[in-house]
């Protein structure tokens, strides 16, 4: 089991900047792997970025030179950097986290979400 615990979202301008964190507790092998994700409104959630206990990480094409997944293992926590945003990052952004064997697969641990909406 773990428990997930999002903070930082919030209302931005275009080309603002914010920063989630999400702090986790419980198993330690369901947090090798942790993610965030996210749902617009009308949209499938999707996979923004991830990252492993080793520091490996993954980003969708979209966020890709903008947004950066990092971790303090010490901490148990998983930080999103998002700059340079855009009103179509506007979503509701989910921390993740779980076993799995590659990243098309989704962990089983959600945390309740953090609105980040991108508006002028």
């Amino acid at each position: 089991q773990v428990q997930l615990v999002e903070s930082g979202g919030g209302l931005v301008q275009p080309g603002g900047s914010l920063r989630l964190s999400c702090a986790a507790s419980g198993s330690a092998l369901d947090m090798v792997f942790m993610a965030w994700y996210r749902q617009a409104p009308g949209k499938q959630r999707e996979l923004v970025a991830g990252i492993t206990s080793a520091g490996s990480t993954n980003y969708a094409d979209s966020v890709k030179g903008r947004f950066t997944i990092s971790r303090d293992n010490a901490k148990n926590t998983v930080y999103l950097q998002m700059n340079s945003l855009k009103p179509e990052d506007t979503a509701v952004f989910y921390c993740n986290a779980g076993r799995r064997s590659s990243w098309s697969q989704k962990g089983a641990y959600w945390g309740q979400g953090t609105q980040v909406t991108v508006s002028s």
